[in-house]
């Protein structure tokens, strides 16, 4: 999971375009729509002992996979429960409160091209998009880094320079197989970068 930057002089909306016109020249056929969504929580101020920042955990979705939720923290781990979940952090609002004005998401079209599947989604934070996701998978192999190589070269194939380096879930899982909580962590940290980008411009303006 990777964030393209957007092309000079375009917009959000046109650079998907270009990118989805480069993916079809290829050969990439249309498979319907995705989305991932991601709400944060900060533990509530009360938990929270004087002088420590409360920890924020993040709840998202993803539509490969309806009937699973996500709940990742910075740095740590991630867990899969089921779609119910969303209902317990209801019950949980003593404990974790929901940053209402955080949510993000990326929707977009999927493509299957040959043995890859490759989801190229906008960003967006409340009414305005703020990023474009692209989304690589290379669905015959479930060790990441035996197929890494062979993901790069087709990410270059139409992301040219913009293909990204290797994930920092990786370096952590050498030999081990791939689960969709490692994408889950990649869209958190994409994310978390977008969100990042969009605060440091503001400050500067008077």
């Amino acid at each position: 999971v990777s964030q393209v930057p957007v092309a000079e002089g375009k917009s959000v909306q046109q650079t998907v375009e270009l990118l989805a016109r480069r993916l079809e020249a290829l050969g990439a056929d249309k498979q319907g729509t995705f989305g991932v969504d991601c709400e944060t929580y900060h533990t509530a101020a009360a938990l929270g002992t004087q002088g420590q920042t409360g920890k924020l955990m993040y709840v998202m979705h993803n539509s490969e996979y309806p009937l699973s939720c996500f709940a990742l923290f910075e740095n740590g781990p991630c867990l899969v429960a089921d779609a119910n979940f969303d209902t317990l952090m209801v019950k949980l609002k003593g404990f974790f409160q929901n940053a209402k004005a955080n949510k993000i998401e990326s929707r977009g079209t999927r493509y299957q091209y040959c043995d890859f599947l490759v989801k190229l989604g906008t960003v967006t934070m409340g009414p305005s998009a703020r990023g474009i996701s692209v989304e690589v998978e290379y669905c015959p192999c479930v060790i990441a880094n035996d197929c890494w190589n062979l993901l790069m070269e087709f990410m270059q194939s139409f992301m040219g320079s913009h293909a990204p380096g290797v994930p920092s879930v990786f370096g952590s899982k050498h030999d081990s197989t791939y689960s969709p909580g490692d994408t889950m962590v990649q869209y958190m940290e994409l994310f978390n970068k977008i969100r990042k980008q969009q605060q440091v411009p503001v400050a500067g303006i008077r």
